[in-house]
């Protein structure tokens, strides 16, 4: 009796079992796909990029803050320069074996008497751009000896009776000066003084504020007027 029950639990034991293993597998199965599932759901997050990176790959932060540069004004140089080619494309006679000489410029509606801080400028950047063409410059405030004073030492002159009165120029280089809005308008050009005859002209603006920027050193009561044009 006792074997013929153990023979019987035994088949019932094994079944239980197998039944418990089925239902524990059944519920690890749907427990594993969550869990995988959630991992799959879960975004990618990238690791951080540290400063050295940054600044190694040249993309590191720069500060938006720049130094102005100011910017870069022309002189009266630059437009006589202009007005210059433009003259020696029409100039005729004057060569290198014609030497010429500079006058100041003059404003067209004032006495032609009276010079002008401006149109003295004028005169002598003109002196350089001839030099610099070849055409041969003299220079008639040149006096024929060096002055020696307690503040300096002088070889020009505007007092005619201290310059040569034998000058070896034939044409001459003058012009005259008109202000207008904006600034002033030069018109140049080259005179025989024999012929009084035009060999070269030319015509150019400048600018206000170019004008401006000469300071003249003209006092009243003590105190520098600071002016360019009249």
């Amino acid at each position: 009796m006792k074997n013929l029950l153990i023979t019987l639990c035994l088949p019932l034991g094994f079944g239980c079992s197998q039944i418990l293993g089925t239902m524990n597998i059944d519920t690890a199965t749907p427990q594993s796909e969550q869990s995988n599932q959630l991992v799959s759901n879960q975004r990618d997050v990238a690791a951080p990029v540290s400063d050295d990176n940054l600044f190694q790959s040249g993309m590191a932060p720069q500060d938006n803050y720049t130094k102005a540069t100011p910017p870069m004004r022309k002189n009266i140089n630059h437009y006589v320069r202009g007005i210059m080619q433009d003259m020696v494309e029409n100039l005729q006679y004057v060569s290198e074996q014609t030497p010429l000489a500079v006058s100041s410029f003059i404003f067209l509606d004032e006495d032609y008497n009276d010079g002008s801080l401006l149109g003295n400028q004028i005169a002598e950047s003109f002196m350089h751009e001839l030099h610099s063409f070849g055409v041969p410059v003299i220079d008639f405030k040149t006096t024929d000896y060096m002055r020696v004073t307690s503040t300096g030492d002088f070889v020009f002159s505007r007092d005619y009776l201290e310059l040569n009165q034998d000058q070896n120029f034939k044409y001459v280089l003058a012009g005259t000066l008109v202000n207008h809005q904006g600034g002033v308008l030069v018109n140049a050009r080259i005179v025989g003084l024999e012929s009084k005859a035009v060999v070269g002209s030319a015509q150019g603006f400048i600018p206000q504020s170019v004008v401006d920027a000469l300071n003249s050193s003209y006092r009243t009561d003590g105190i520098m007027l600071k002016q360019a044009s009249k």
